[in-house]
């Protein structure tokens, strides 16, 4: 009985002080950086860390489209955003990543509407849904696709647009799990693969997209970044098994970033001064950081020549 009355205090205290220390020493994004007068996209804003990034952004006085999937939530979001930041230029459009017929037509609604973009925020996806098989309508693997295909293909169709709006930016939203991982094959992108390797590759692909795009996109004014949150208490356990997610709630909600704080590293690479040299390159904790893994240029190229194909391009954007 003694030994339980000096370690139930202790451990909570442990628990309470790595707690403190999570907070404490989390970076956050410095830059007080106006954006008056700038437009602004950000997908699966309707919660999370795509949430406090437009809320952040709104804040500063952009222009901010949300870019989701289901409309009751994205109207509840546009709707807290503007009254917390008095902002009233934030709106939301309908985007479903998983439908390219989507993907298509938010981005011939935005290229109609929208006289300028300078940042594009590829943040949306799919977390580790082991329910998730087969493949979409499409042709693609679900995760794939949400997390990587269809922003690849949103990215191409909305560049002449960045172009035209030039300084321009794009932030796309990867992981440290992408170190995790690879692919010895570009077939292995669609496989029924486990749950933990797919989510892995699809955020491995947006780093490698990053890595391309820049090299496509210099001279152009638009920058481009990719980026780890950091581990994040979101709303990503809803749809694991019952007893891992009981497990995880716990673990996250104690030794893990929330949202806001897993947003400060995609805010900061969308808004901070002088980072433009650092185009193509990883963030992390709102600083430059090491790629767990080696880049490898010839598989982002041959991912790139892929993407075309299993997207359906018409015609060279990039």
């Amino acid at each position: 009985m003694g030994f339980w009355i000096v370690f139930i205090p202790s451990s909570l205290l442990v628990i309470l002080l790595v707690k403190l220390y999570i907070k404490l020493t989390s970076a956050r994004c410095e830059s007080n950086v106006c954006l008056s007068g700038k437009t602004v996209i950000v997908t699966g804003a309707n919660t999370g860390i795509g949430y406090e990034t437009a809320l952040d952004l709104a804040k500063r006085g952009a222009k901010v489209i949300l870019a989701c999937r289901n409309e009751e939530k994205a109207k509840a979001a546009v709707r807290n955003i503007i009254e917390e930041t008095y902002n009233n230029n934030v709106s939301y459009r309908i985007l479903d990543l998983g439908s390219l017929g989507s993907v298509r037509r938010f981005a011939e609604e935005i290229n109609t509407t929208e006289e300028r973009l300078d940042i594009l925020i590829n943040n949306a996806g799919l977390q580790m849904v082991p329910e998730i098989s087969g493949l979409s309508d499409d042709g693609l693997h679900p995760v794939m696709q949400a997390n990587y295909f269809g922003h690849f293909l949103l990215t191409h169709l909305l560049t002449d647009l960045l172009k035209k709006s030039s300084p321009s930016r794009i932030v796309n939203v990867s992981s440290m799990a992408a170190g995790h991982t690879t692919f010895n094959n570009l077939d292995e992108l669609n496989s029924d693969a486990s749950v933990y390797s797919i989510y892995s590759r699809s955020k491995l692909c947006n780093f490698l997209f990053t890595l391309e795009l820049h090299e496509r996109l210099k001279n152009t004014g638009i920058t481009t970044y990719s980026l780890h949150p950091g581990v994040i208490y979101t709303e990503f356990t809803r749809n694991m098994p019952i007893v891992i997610k009981q497990v995880a709630e716990f673990v996250v909600k104690w030794f893990c970033k929330d949202a806001r704080e897993g947003a400060q590293t995609t805010i900061h690479c969308a808004v901070a001064k002088d980072i433009e040299k650092y185009s193509g390159l990883y963030f992390a904790d709102c600083k430059l950081a090491s790629f767990p893994r080696k880049a490898d240029m010839e598989l982002a190229k041959s991912l790139w020549r892929l993407s075309e194909e299993l997207v359906k391009l018409d015609k060279k954007y990039i």
